[in-house]
């Protein structure tokens, strides 16, 4: 693992930004080339992604805040810059090595871990507190209990220790600072940081299947929410969701590998597969003193009721004066109504309705505004899809849309800040491009009269910015990267953009690139069957060790929704797997087919109802056009790939057989009967519904046509994409007597962890061996 260039914990080393490209160039065209080992495949963090991260200002704006590591691993400690004496330290390191590992945190944190992919270790999070003293504190949740950090002493102090049998999940500040709220024993608690005493607020758990506080399992994994608590703006109240998972038959999954064969060698989940039932939550809201509870007129999940368009409970918000504004989908994802419930009686009111044949995604635009001009008051800002792109609506305290705020063929991020007395909205996207992410800056009450001001851009470089804005709306920290220019954090304007300070730049040595031989890919552009324009990224071996194409070539892939691999960013040039095989000699390639991420809904709906036909197609003419540019040959291409990745991968090799040759399918879904109900119907319907498709989207369905070679790798406690899938898969090859290979983990889950240099070793020799 690439040690870090830090020398101390009170002094980060910085470069100009000139010197980084220089750097990165010069290397571009070093002669001697070396190989590196496989194991740099699997270090973590990558090189040059040791920077700042979880930044945040001060409630007083004054100081800022990061999680990094000294030593370049993947354990961190919290840190403090003074923005106006430019001074840098170390505020809160673990005591005692009680830090965050994977060996002393509670199984449900695990598997909360596994939801976020987390791989961080020492310091995870943390979060500022509101004091009324004027003292700098910071609240740092650790395995052993909830510590308090002032910033100007050298102790911290255990406020709420843990306990290992009943971990303290999701513990969250009140806006005050005077109360903590979090989840014990799946039930509610919170405990007054004055008084030192904690009240349970939730009960009934006990004995039955259901939970308080907590987001459930689609929640985290597939909903991108994952908290099940929110407290009120003036910390008087706690809205809670109450899961009740009754109706969903139990998933066990038994650790093979273990010696034992007692109950701590198996597991039970709620999984709700495709079709099936899906949890029923609903919605209560307690004062933070304790007493009833006021349950909202709204129950999700319950198959039986006649208002069956509420399925799914997908983001709840406070508005001003104690107002709850909750998201709710129906089954198939094409209706979402923002509910406004008052607290006290539980009533509803529905204040928008969003519809879409294809699908309404979820976003975190929707922000109340209760400032600026008296006649927007208690309005809010939504974010909508029904141009095609998404784009940011105002809309007044009833719910009635007054017009739009940004328009065009190019997609809104997230809003980033809103400034309402000065009129202005801060939001990240893609005007620029889809392959960047800029911070941009616009009228926040248009002249809908008139046609819309173009928005300016704030943030400066190609590449990915990931901004944060302080509180007064003067300033923001932005983290850059590129595919030339690792992470770095600057300190701007936001007037201008222009840079205050620089918080953390990496210098990029000529010793660490001529060690790791990274060139950045070529970003090109192909045309789809229908006229789509396609990006894709090339990683060509050096003429000069290889000779000239035509290179055997692996098409590195995902393909799925919501996601996006081929951009301007760091990451795509510190894709290890893809370096090393480029420096043994191999193409590779990397396309982001129609149903990937950040080009509209137009291009994402285009797989609809269609899993492993327009995604495989354009693998497939991806793999033509290399071979037209002379760089690869039919019969010469492998295609790997991860989860949705594995399933693609597997599917192309199978459609495609006399262009592919090989293919790695990691933790592949086979056939999505077998997945989850919100992803998986989602964007194929209810099996019932579909039939043709679901049997056309499963590998096994076109076994028959494999030619080439299989390598499938699964975690048999994978609980994600279940074991049974890879199971079900071998089962075909089986019957149609095709060869196959496989490569378990018994005791791994979705994602690798403890095995990965054996499982990279396991890949490289099955491609060496068979394309």
């Amino acid at each position: 693992m690439q040690s870090s260039e830090v020398k101390s914990s009170s002094c980060l080393k910085r470069c100009r930004s000139s010197d980084t490209d220089t750097m990165y160039e010069a290397n571009t065209n070093l002669e001697e080339m070396c190989d590196f080992g496989i194991e740099e495949i699997c270090q973590y963090p990558l090189p040059g992604f040791v920077a700042p991260t979880s930044v945040n200002f001060s409630y007083d704006d004054t100081v800022i805040t990061y999680l990094f590591s000294p030593d370049g691993s993947l354990s961190k400690k919290l840190f403090a810059f003074d923005v106006a004496n430019g001074q840098q330290e170390m505020v809160f390191s673990p005591p005692d090595g009680g830090g965050l590992d994977e060996s002393n945190i509670s199984p449900e944190e695990k598997l909360r871990r596994e939801r976020a992919r987390e791989i961080g270790l020492g310091v995870t999070r943390y979060q500022w507190v509101k004091s009324s003293s004027g003292k700098k504190m910071v609240m740092v949740p650790l395995p052993d209990g909830i510590y308090f950090q002032v910033l100007s002493c050298s102790k911290p102090e255990l406020k709420l220790p843990s306990m290992s049998h009943s971990p303290i999940i999701e513990p969250l500040l009140s806006p005050d600072g005077h109360m903590l709220a979090y989840v014990r024993d799946s039930e509610l608690h919170v405990f007054n940081l004055s008084y030192g005493e904690p009240i349970q607020l939730t009960f009934e758990v006990v004995g039955n299947p259901m939970t308080h506080g907590l987001a459930e399992y689609i929640a985290q994994e597939e909903m991108d929410r994952k908290n099940g608590f929110w407290w009120s703006p003036d910390s008087k109240y706690i809205a809670f969701t109450e899961v009740d998972s009754s109706s969903i038959p139990l998933f066990r999954i038994m650790h093979q590998g273990k010696s034992s064969v007692g109950s701590d060698s198996q597991e039970d989940h709620a999984y709700p597969f495709a079709g099936a039932s899906n949890v029923k939550v609903r919605l209560g809201v307690v004062s933070s003193l304790g007493g009833p509870i006021t349950w909202m007129d709204l129950l999700c999940g319950e198959p039986d009721l006649d208002n069956n368009d509420e399925e799914y409970l997908a983001r709840v918000n406070w508005m001003p004066r104690n107002v709850l504004a909750v998201q709710v989908l129906n089954r198939s994802q094409t209706k979402l109504k923002i509910l406004k419930f008052d607290i006290t009686t539980g009533q509803r009111k529905i204040i928008h309705v969003e519809e879409n044949s294809a699908w309404v995604n979820l976003h975190d635009c929707f922000t109340p505004l209760d400032k600026g001009f008296d006649k927007f008051s208690g309005g809010f800002i939504w974010a909508s899809e029904k141009t095609g792109f998404r784009h940011l609506y105002f809309h007044d305290r009833s719910g009635a849309c007054m017009g739009p705020i940004t328009e065009g063929d190019w997609m809104i991020d997230q809003v980033a800040g809103i400034n309402e007395p000065a009129g202005l909205i801060y939001f990240t996207g893609t005007m620029d491009g889809p392959l960047e992410s800029n911070l941009y800056c616009t009228d926040l009450f248009p002249d809908w009269s008139c046609p819309l001001p173009i928005p300016r851009r704030l943030t400066h470089g190609k590449g990915r910015h990931v901004v944060v804005l302080d509180h007064q709306m003067q300033r923001f920290v932005d983290i850059h990267d590129s595919l030339k220019c690792p992470p770095r954090v600057m300190l701007c304007s936001l007037l201008d953009g222009s840079v205050i300070m620089p918080l953390y730049e990496k210098p990029l040595t000529i010793p660490l690139f001529k060690r790791f031989q990274l060139n950045a890919p070529e970003i090109v552009q192909i045309q789809a069957n229908d006229g789509t324009t396609l990006y894709g990224a090339l990683y060509k071996p050096d003429v000069k060790r290889f000779g000239p194409p035509p290179y055997r070539t692996c098409v590195s892939v995902y393909g799925g929704p919501c996601a996006q691999l081929v951009c301007d960013s760091w990451t795509s040039a510190v894709d290890m797997r893809a370096q090393y095989l480029r420096n043994k000699g191999i193409l590779v390639f990397k396309l982001d087919n129609r149903g990937t991420a950040r080009r509209g809904l137009k291009f994402e709906s285009a797989i609809k109802h269609n899993f492993g036909q327009f995604d495989t197609e354009d693998q497939f003419t991806g793999a033509e056009w290399l071979i037209k540019q002379g760089l690869t040959e039919a019969g010469r291409i492998g295609i790997y790939g991860w989860s949705y990745g594995g399933y693609l991968s597997a599917m192309t090799l199978a459609r495609y057989p006399d262009t592919f040759s090989l293919a790695v399918s990691g933790a592949p879904v086979t056939s999505w009967d077998g997945y989850d109900t919100f992803y998986t119907e989602k964007f194929m319907g209810l099996p019932s519904d579909n039939i043709k498709g679901y049997e056309f989207g499963s590998v096994m369905h076109h076994v028959q046509n494999i030619k080439g070679r299989l390598l499938i790798v699964h975690g048999m406690i994978d609980e994600n994409v279940h074991f049974r899938h890879t199971a079900r898969l071998v089962n075909a090859f089986i019957e149609a007597r095709k060869p196959y290979e496989l490569v378990v983990f018994p005791d791994e889950r979705h994602l690798p962890r403890k095995h990965r240099v054996y499982m990279e070793e396991r890949i490289w020799e099955f491609i060496e061996r068979n394309l």
